[in-house]
């Protein structure tokens, strides 16, 4: 981690007063950790534009398992994609629904794409890719 370096930053009032109510909801303790955050997010974004980078992500899904051939589907979907799948959890939800969350690590094209596939996959009523980062390039 390098040096910690002040800077100034100029706003209009009402964005400041927005952005100090924003600090409190998230229980920022100061406006300088929340822009870091902010600073890193946009950071994290940014790397998920290089889909030849390792990436780290969660996918969840809500299907109805009583759909014809769903979990076979998906679970066939799953096994051509063990190089990306970390581990899953699958929950019930009721008695027809269910949620599967899937932990995810590889180069982001070969995670996106295996999200897009389940996702896609007939009888699945929700699907939510969330990337993150392996943090190596954030400080």
């Amino acid at each position: 981690m390098g040096q910690t370096i002040r800077f100034g930053v100029s706003l209009d009032s009402d964005l400041l007063e927005k952005f100090d109510a924003l600090c409190e909801e998230r229980c920022y303790q100061t406006r300088s950790e929340a822009i870091r955050d902010l600073i890193r997010g946009t950071l994290v974004q940014k790397e998920w534009e290089d889909l030849n980078k390792e990436m780290v992500g969660t996918l969840t899904l809500v299907y109805d398992h009583h759909h014809s051939d769903l979990a076979q589907k998906m679970t066939e979907i799953q096994h051509s994609s063990l190089d990306v799948i970390v581990t899953s959890l699958h929950i019930h939800l009721d008695h027809h629904n269910c949620m599967e969350v899937l932990i995810l690590r590889g180069p982001g094209q070969d995670i996106k794409a295996t999200a897009e596939r389940l996702i896609s996959t007939k009888g699945v009523k929700h699907g939510k890719l969330n990337l993150a980062t392996t943090g190596q390039d954030l400080t």
